[in-house]
């Protein structure tokens, strides 16, 4: 008898022919409730498929539905029952790619016309018939020839195209019932294993994100293991659209984009350039205490310069073209480093030099795809809050580790206490030595590691000049953002010629360290929109308060108190319309305005306010300068502390 090897050590027994399926029900039925697919011999498989008897002892490892990877053969499964759906509802339907996402997943389709709320409601009920009908997912082996064959006959253009791109000598396809899909697989055992699954919207997207290509309709969905997992997130879905920043930003009148200007750049309003130049200072002013220099350079430069430093190999896609100035060619800048490195270059320097910090609130522009531009989040025109140190080997580790504490300082003090760090590692495509490489992520995981900060290693996902560690914050409502990167680099100080004198009087060459703690100004303002909902907190809020006249006999104190406030340094607006006192009350609550100062005849002969907080609601009339106070204990950061 062979047997499958669990990696508690236990084992269980199996006779020739018998399915992973079978020999799992006899192993442990509560385990296999639990499971959608095993790791084999470290290799995602079925549980359908049937283990070779002639194998003495294969290891195995339960695939759980609550695993990320259990949620995503889930979602891919249910992305495969969404398309059997639309090809029995719609005539003609070319079938495109069905991947799955966070939180779900989205399946796209050459067909007439776009989708309507209606064909989602349809799409949906047939979508649950085929689980009910708890159809197998069979998996089958094809060769190249035979699976061109195959979807040419069934008029699948976009699938023959996929199948061509394949190195393989073979592909996978899978069955459920009458309908085949191309998939590498695996699947659930059957169609019945789903349980909460939910249409979410449909919008156009180009075949391969290739908006030289055709238009395809493209169906999101979400997918969880319970019913309650599903509520749970439709209810977050609900609570994330009140806090969509566009929206907010309209509401508001932060930000606008402008047609007449151009799709992905963005238009800051007096109240979001204020909150930006509240966010400005505020980075300049503690760069400053940790000893940074604030530099300034270019919006664009020499095309030479970004050949140099490997941008215009690498990221050639993502750069606008070139024009021409005095015969040479010039580009809008893609990134910042170039222009810090030739200053770090106009003086000779020396190890006593180092290390040297350079900071830039640097504004920078790449070519996005219209399909993929989303409000402040991912625009063509930002302005990254970029900084590069040059340090010698020895200084490496404690930067890095330096680094790490005053970018959790600044996020901590926006109000960001969750995140998820990660230690991407060298990928495939990359430039410098393997040595180099080692040396750098070994600087990077020993700052972690000193940190005592709980990390994850991503393979792969370093740039091609260095590694790197990302840190997600985590909003309100438990949404990561990417913000935040440290990255070490020993590939431009190559390229460029950058050297240092070191202590024996000879050339060394400076390890740089590229780093933003905000990402950029624009995708760090749309999360704080996001994550206060718009109601900033004092120090950031664009208005800190509004005053209120009940009559127009209280218009000239109310005047003198908004110049005391406005001198004493608070951003304070009056409120004199001949309109009812409610009326204004309700404005300023919607214009989230962290107080209201109702002043009426009382207050006007008494000369006090009688504030309103947006948390609190009506607070006792108080003398102005008590009120001042209050407002300038409040005024400051809250969370961050900088060792």
């Amino acid at each position: 008898m062979s047997h499958l090897k669990f990696s508690d050590g236990t084992s269980q027994e199996f006779s020739l022919g018998e399915s992973y399926l079978e020999i799992l029900k006899a192993y442990d039925k509560k385990l296999l409730k639990k499971s959608v697919a095993l790791k084999v011999e470290g290799v995602a498989t079925d549980l359908r498929a049937v283990p070779d008897a002639s194998t003495e002892s294969i290891s195995v490892e339960p695939i759980l539905l609550a695993s990320p990877e259990g949620l995503d053969i889930y979602r891919h499964s249910t992305a495969h029952v969404m398309a059997e759906a639309v090809t029995s509802l719609f005539d003609g339907v070319k079938l495109g790619i069905g991947p799955t996402i966070d939180n779900g997943f989205y399946y796209d389709f050459g067909v007439e016309k776009p989708f309507t709320p209606e064909d989602l409601v349809k799409i949906d009920a047939r979508m649950r018939e085929i689980i009910k009908g708890n159809h197998k997912f069979e998996p089958q082996k094809m060769n190249k020839a035979e699976a061109l064959s195959f979807f040419k006959e069934a008029g699948q253009e976009y699938k023959e195209e996929i199948i061509a791109d394949i190195p393989d000598d073979t592909v996978g396809v899978y069955t459920q019932g009458s309908f085949t899909d191309l998939c590498r697989g695996p699947h659930l055992p059957s169609t019945g294993y789903i349980q909460a699954f939910k249409l979410t919207s449909a919008a156009g997207a180009y075949w391969r994100g290739d908006e030289k290509r055709p238009m395809l309709q493209r169906i999101y969905a979400t997918a969880w293991g319970t019913k309650a997992e599903l509520k749970e997130h439709l209810r977050l879905m609900e609570e994330a659209l009140k806090r969509d920043h566009r929206k907010i930003g309209r509401a508001l009148d932060l930000f606008s984009t402008s047609e007449e200007i151009g799709a992905g750049l963005v238009l800051w309003h007096p109240k979001g350039a204020t909150v930006r130049g509240i966010i400005e200072d505020f980075w300049k002013s503690e760069h400053r205490k940790y000893d940074y220099d604030i530099i300034y350079t270019p919006h664009l430069a020499r095309v030479d310069l970004w050949k140099t430093s490997g941008h215009w190999d690498f990221y050639q896609e993502n750069l606008f073209s070139p024009m021409d100035l005095d015969g040479q060619e010039y580009i809008v800048r893609p990134m910042n480093c170039p222009f810090h490195i030739e200053i770090y270059k106009s003086h000779l320097r020396s190890y006593r030099d180092l290390p040297i910090r350079y900071a830039e609130l640097g504004t920078v522009y790449r070519y996005e795809r219209s399909g993929v531009l989303h409000g402040l989040l991912r625009v063509r025109g930002f302005t990254q809050d970029d900084a590069h140190l040059f340090t010698t080997p020895d200084q490496l580790e404690g930067e890095i580790g330096g680094v790490l504490d005053f970018t959790l300082y600044i996020l901590k003090s926006f109000g960001f206490n969750d995140f998820d760090i990660y230690l991407s590692t060298r990928p495939d495509k990359y430039v410098g030595s393997l040595d180099d490489w080692a040396r750098a992520e070994g600087a990077l995981k020993g700052a972690l590691d000193s940190s005592g900060l709980d990390y994850m290693i991503d393979p792969g996902e370093g740039v091609f000049y260095g590694p790197k560690i990302d840190i997600k914050i985590k909003d309100v409502i438990g949404r990561s953002w990417q913000c935040s990167t440290i990255q070490v680099d020993f590939n431009l100080p190559e390229r460029f010629d950058v050297t240092y004198r070191n202590e024996e009087g000879g050339e060394s060459r400076p390890i740089m360290i590229h780093r933003a703690l905000m990402g950029s100004l624009e995708r760090f303002f749309g999360c704080l929109v996001e994550h206060y909902a718009g109601a900033f907190p004092l120090w950031l809020a664009p208005v800190q308060a509004v005053i209120l006249t009940v009559t127009d006999r209280n218009n000239e104190y109310a005047e003198e108190v908004r110049k005391k406030l406005r001198r004493a340094g608070f951003r304070i607006e009056l409120d004199i319309r001949n309109e009812k006192l409610g009326f204004k009350i309700r404005e300023a609550e919607l214009q989230k305005v962290p107080y209201a100062l109702v002043i009426g005849d009382k207050e006007t002969e008494s000369g006090t306010v009688a504030p309103r907080s947006k948390e609190a609601g009506a607070m006792d009339a108080m003398a102005l300068d008590e009120f001042m106070e209050l407002m300038e204990k409040e005024n400051i950061p809250r969370g961050g502390e900088l060792s």
